[in-house]
């Protein structure tokens, strides 16, 4: 007897994870395939809610998880990449896009041998993973992640079976009113936080409501405690997060929540509702009826608070209070660290922000170098350039905390399951010229601090002909990295990669000129220690070039 319980135990955990898997596999091979188009489905979003909510229903149907979207939104959120309030659109449209799978299951998984579609659909997917040279590869764990959730799904109609103890439980439980509603709520809400998947749940549902172990009320209530358990991801995604963040994963638990409330009131009427638009008696064809329920539900919900998004995002502001800004001293990548739900591609848009946001503090210290030369000139003795090295070192430090994180993202994304070969030399190529802006702002640093020690010394002279040439120099490095900042976004040409070839080819080439008449210029009686200055500071700015240059190569 023992023996026999543990065997259903561990048979109906290993069917749930395997059909888990399946869900899984198929997630990552549909996001792979889509690569880039996933990422503009997501940059559609405008002001529009209507375009919001359908973009999350979009976005949750191919990738079948509304947790991966939410977490991508709450991640977006986070990243000041989308507002708010258009994040309450997309989560109201990934609770719609997510009904699909209780529909992919309900119209295929009862109605024909599963098991024999999926090693057919398992070949065809091992055999495209084989085809690289044309590019179609990527969609092979689409169906092979088919395969595997048919197989789970199968194993799970026969390893789920409950002996008539049991199903007398759960029959007790719809004897019990709207308390066995209620707790059949908290099970299914339970449950779906447990395993991180509201689909999972759908599927368990329905297999137990096939095998008639569920009434048609009990699974009513499971599948809206499933709505609930879903917001776990959202929810855990926000710890740490930004305000705005929080108040997004705030808004997904009130949006499922209430929704959920505001159908256990009218529990009865609703799923008359239900049996009206599904032809037959629940009895006769119950898993119709459980996807009809949860796309009506998710549907509904929709209806009643989408025109009140700017009410929803007002509540969510008075609830969760905006807190003092947090200092500015230390850096924080503001994504969310991926899982393996979610494509590495729509990180893009946060990992590109960013580093241009690192490029914009190099420009700083470009800046404070270049203001202090020239108030020097003005004025040596009033110029403080104590207060320009500090400031310089700060961004430095800074910087080196931004590539730290930055680069540890860009490592965990390119991990990912779901990054193809292209996403991974791409985020290489990224972390290059991360490393290399940081360099770039060691290089900086050490201008300013020679700079220094040029401007403190006896002979240093604004008006002399090497300070006007030493100023130049550092004006064209500078206005060589500001063109090269502008092709982060919009890419490079050839010609241009020539061009910038030249220009560090100028650079170099005036490294080599200043540093003669400087020599010149010792062997006539100069200041020695002046000159070394000189030298060293001409030394630097031409090293500043040479990060530049490298930039443009890895672009």
């Amino acid at each position: 007897m023992i023996f026999n319980i543990v065997a259903q135990v561990f048979g109906f955990v290993g069917s749930l994870c395997l059909l888990l898997f399946g869900m899984n596999m198929l997630s990552d091979g549909i996001q792979k395939g889509a690569g880039s188009n996933l990422q503009k489905l997501l940059g559609k979003i405008a002001g529009n809610r209507f375009t919001a909510v359908l973009t999350g229903i979009g976005v949750t149907a191919i990738i079948q998880s509304s947790g991966a979207t939410t977490v991508m939104v709450v991640s977006f959120v986070n990243a000041e990449m989308l507002t708010l309030k258009q994040a309450i659109g997309v989560i109201f449209g990934a609770n719609i896009g997510t009904t699909v799978t209780a529909w992919i299951v309900s119209l295929f998984g009862f109605s024909f041998s599963i098991a024999d579609a999926a090693i057919p659909l398992f070949g065809i997917g091992f055999l495209l993973k084989r085809m690289k040279k044309f590019k179609i590869h990527n969609f092979a764990d689409c169906f092979m992640g088919f395969a595997i959730l048919f197989m789970g799904l199968d194993l799970l109609q026969k390893t789920l079976t409950l002996s008539s103890e049991s199903a007398a439980v759960l029959q007790h439980l719809t004897n019990l009113g709207i308390g066995g509603l209620l707790l059949g709520v908290f099970i299914g809400a339970a449950v779906t936080a447990l395993i991180h998947s509201s689909s999972a749940m759908t599927a368990i549902v329905l297999t137990m409501a096939a095998n008639n172990f569920l009434t048609w009320e009990l699974s009513a209530a499971l599948v809206l405690g499933s709505n609930i358990g879903s917001t776990i991801d959202a929810v855990m995604s926000a710890f740490g997060a930004t305000t705005n963040a929080k108040r997004t994963a705030l808004v997904h638990v009130m949006f499922n929540v209430v929704g959920t409330v505001i159908v256990l009131c009218f529990f009865k009427p609703f799923l008359s509702l239900v049996d009206m638009i599904v032809p037959g008696t629940p009895a006769s064809n119950i898993t119709t009826h459980i996807a009809m329920l949860h796309t009506i539900f998710n549907l509904c919900s929709t209806l009643i608070f989408l025109p009140f998004v700017d009410q929803i995002a007002f509540l969510a502001t008075k609830i969760i209070k905006t807190t003092p800004e947090e200092s500015n001293s230390h850096y924080r990548f503001p994504a969310i660290l991926p899982n393996s739900h979610v494509s590495a591609d729509v990180y893009l848009f946060q990992i590109q922000k960013e580093i241009s946001k690192m490029s914009a503090k190099i420009m700083e210290m470009f800046d404070i170098i270049s203001n202090t030369l020239a108030r020097a000139g003005r004025n040596p003795q009033e110029v403080e350039v104590e207060k320009s090295v500090d400031l310089v070192q700060q961004l430095e430090e800074y910087i080196d905390e931004m590539n730290e994180a930055i680069t540890h993202f860009l490592q965990h994304v390119s991990r990912l399951p779901n990054a193809n070969h292209e996403d991974r030399i791409h985020f290489s190529r990224l972390m290059t010229i991360t490393d290399t802006l940081e360099s770039l702002s060691d290089e900086n640093s050490s201008i300013m601090y020679t700079l220094k020690k040029y401007i403190e010394s006896e002979s240093f002279n604004f008006v002399s002909d090497q300070t006007k040439k030493i100023c130049g120099y550092l004006e064209s490095v500078r206005l060589f990295y500001e063109r090269v900042c502008v092709n982060f976004t919009i890419g490079m040409t050839g010609e241009q990669k020539y061009e910038y070839e030249k220009l560090e080819d100028e650079i170099d080439h005036t490294k080599k000129s200043l540093k003669y008449e400087s020599r010149k210029r010792i062997e006539s009686g100069s200041d020695v220690k002046a000159e070394l200055a000189y030298i060293d500071l001409v030394r630097k700015i031409e090293k500043a070039g040479d990060c530049i240059y490298t930039i443009v190569q890895a672009i």
